[in-house]
């Protein structure tokens, strides 16, 4: 099944109030498997940058200034999505930025139907616990190190490892033999093999004589009536 994470940074919090999307990047997976596809774009805002948007993902208006508007890379983008599920953290806030600008576009949205939310799926398997994705990365070992600032396309990769784990992990055991290089098992070396004497356990006459009497004694045996030799 193909799938798609995908995550986005924008010049604020609300669309509704005037923010607009700035970056995203998409992750494509095929049976929960990244196959290195990926799409990442910047886009225009036709706004200034927040500064407090700025300090989390570093993005200026310098920065932004010739990259194009949303409206002229939606088909591109809208034809990698296809039709996949769409996997986000807090995916109703990535969700509202997307499906505003497709419509400010004059494009269909998207429908909610396909939307995954990864916080959702963590907050029902982890209780109580932090749901940011810093946190779900160090709960599941996932390197991060590289991360200083928030990116669309970084951070799609990283929230992509996240729902692998967050969905089963990659159940390493049951690789098919055929996906795994077979490596041969080194030789043996004859000169150092060790012959080790013959180890006998024969019966003795007493312990033969009472094995019969024990089973003489069982009432209506399974092995049935014992013959005599």
């Amino acid at each position: 099944m193909r799938e798609i994470v995908f995550d986005t940074e924008t010049t604020g919090l609300s669309f509704s109030n005037g923010d607009r999307l700035v970056e995203i990047g998409c992750v494509e997976l095929f049976n929960r498997v990244e196959t290195g596809q990926t799409y990442h774009a910047y886009f225009h805002p036709e706004r200034p940058m927040a500064p407090e948007a700025q300090a989390i993902h570093g993005l200026s208006d310098a920065f932004l200034a010739d990259k194009p508007l949303f409206a002229e890379r939606c088909d591109d983008l809208l034809e990698f999505l296809g039709d996949s599920p769409l996997v986000a953290h807090n995916a109703s806030f990535d969700f509202g930025f997307l499906n505003g600008e497709l419509k400010r576009s004059g494009r269909q949205m998207l429908s909610l139907s396909r939307m995954i939310d990864t916080v959702a799926m963590a907050r029902t398997r982890h209780p109580g616990a932090k749901h940011s994705l810093d946190a779900l990365c160090t709960r599941f070992g996932i390197d991060r190190s590289h991360r200083v600032l928030h990116g669309a396309l970084l951070d799609a990769q990283l929230l992509a490892q996240v729902y692998v784990e967050l969905t089963g992990g990659r159940q390493i055991g049951l690789t098919l033999v055929s996906d795994i290089t077979e490596q041969a098992a080194p030789p043996v070396d004859a000169s150092r093999s060790v012959a080790r004497p013959q180890r006998i356990f024969a019966v003795t006459a007493e312990e033969a004589a009472r094995h019969s009497q024990f089973l003489e004694s069982v009432n209506n045996p399974l092995w049935g009536p014992l013959e005599t030799q």
